[in-house]
């Protein structure tokens, strides 16, 4: 009889303690998660013993991949200090004072502790600000599990609605009513239909949340047509943009934002400005972020956190921006730019139903031709979704480790030889998809 593997009787003994054996969705996979041991650079090595080249860099949260030395020394040294304490540090300051010099528009800064939180600060900041409930969101984006900013997220062509008015739809079971009333759906990349929708609610929409790369849209960069219709519509209207680059702010030096002629008004972080630890902040106008200001009477948003810009993280977070100084970030999306074309000829030699997208150091594989333009063209099939899965199952296989939607997150560590074996990789993990690849369609 077969003994089970390390990782199976892992598994059996987390579904014992832990609600379907895990406690992030994301890590569940048939027949059971990956259970790591130990990471180096841009490798990680699960409990079995297997390398594997990371490119999902924990859903992107690993600028600098695995126990970049810089930061291992930083966080040590803190460790021997203190972890956390009922007082502010010294730290939280040069990090705030970093960051506002790093982006222009980040004039003030609050630290919480995941991207979740930053969004749901930013749209209570938005609402406290302007005194209006309303905010309105891109179809299909996701921004966290807080309930306002999840809505529309996981809508099916059985709920949609129709393309000019996307249909406000809940992702957890029991979400009220008079939430899914207070959020507006928005087409992406459509600035005619997107603010035909935004003129109904005109006197009640207290922000427009957009993310300027979403993942789950397909990962398509916000056009400069649909950003500046948005900016111009809120300028009009007397409401605020909020950029979500809790993902995406790797993708420049100063964001994904830096690309575009308007700024947000608010710009919620998180991942990579952690150094590895659980971080989120809020950034943006003076004016706007005076609303946290506890010195103000009345106050408008109070707001604390216990762990918020804790010391270890502020360390690890300051030493990984620093490190990611504009000469990184260039080298960095130069080897976005090869993934992305080495992977597109892939797919042309294969002859395969496949694109790739994305944006500086980030893509994704959608099991379409040709590539989408928004939600619901990167709406999946069940064909289309055995498909992808087959990739990343056939990558997996072979030593590189995907995010389960065909995407990746390049890292500090890589080097152009790295690229070369991730796209010989998916390239062999294309062939191996293709004889159950058909009907694709069905």
């Amino acid at each position: 009889m077969n003994l089970p593997s390390k990782s199976e009787s892992l598994y059996r003994r987390a579904q014992a303690v832990l609600p379907g054996g895990v406690s992030r969705n994301a890590v569940l996979r048939a027949p059971y998660p990956i259970y790591a041991s130990h990471g180096q650079g841009c490798r990680v090595t699960d409990i079995e013993g297997v390398e594997r080249l990371d490119v999902a860099n924990n859903m992107a949260s690993l600028i600098h991949g695995h126990a970049f030395a810089p930061i291992v020394e930083a966080v040590t040294a803190q460790l021997r200090h203190g972890s956390a304490w009922n007082m502010a540090t010294e730290v939280e300051v040069e990090y705030a004072e970093a960051m506002t010099k790093r982006v222009r528009g980040f004039d003030r800064i609050r630290f919480v502790n995941s991207g979740t939180e930053a969004v749901l600060c930013a749209l209570k900041a938005a609402r406290a600000y302007t005194g209006r409930p309303k905010i309105a969101k891109v179809e299909g984006a996701y921004h966290g599990v807080y309930d306002y900013a999840e809505v529309s997220q996981t809508a099916t062509p059985t709920d949609w609605g129709a393309p000019d008015h996307p249909a406000s739809v809940p992702v957890c079971s029991g979400t009220p009513r008079g939430v899914l009333d207070d959020v507006i759906v928005i087409p992406f990349n459509d600035p005619a239909r997107a603010v035909a929708l935004l003129d109904q609610h005109a006197d009640r929409l207290a922000c427009v949340l957009i993310d300027p790369l979403p993942h789950r849209v397909g990962m398509i960069p916000a056009s400069d047509e649909f950003v500046n219709a948005m900016h111009a519509w809120a300028r009009r209207n007397d409401s605020l943009i909020v950029f979500d680059e809790v993902i995406t702010f790797r993708v420049g030096f100063a964001g994904a934002q830096e690309r575009y002629r308007v700024r947000p008004d608010l710009t919620a972080l998180g991942k990579i400005i952690g150094g590895g630890f659980p971080v989120g902040a809020l950034a943006g106008r003076a004016d706007v972020m005076d609303v946290l200001n506890p010195l103000r009477q009345p106050l408008l948003f109070p707001h604390s956190g216990t762990f918020s810009a804790n010391p270890v993280t502020m360390t690890a977070g300051l030493k990984a921006m620093r490190h990611f100084d504009q000469p990184t970030v260039d080298r960095l999306n130069a080897l976005g730019d090869r993934v992305r074309r080495q992977i597109a000829e892939a797919i042309a030699a294969e002859q395969l139903p496949l694109s790739v997208t994305g944006a500086g150091s980030l893509f994704r594989i959608h099991p379409t031709m040709p590539a989408p333009a928004n939600y619901r063209e990167a709406f999946h099939t069940p064909a289309q979704a055995a498909l992808k899965q087959r990739i990343v199952d056939a990558a997996l296989e072979r030593g590189v480790l995907l995010i389960e939607s065909c995407s990746g997150a390049l890292s500090t560590p890589m080097t152009e030889s790295d690229i070369d074996e991730l796209t010989d990789v998916l390239a062999d993990s294309f062939r191996a998809a293709r004889p159950q690849s058909e009907p694709i369609g069905a």
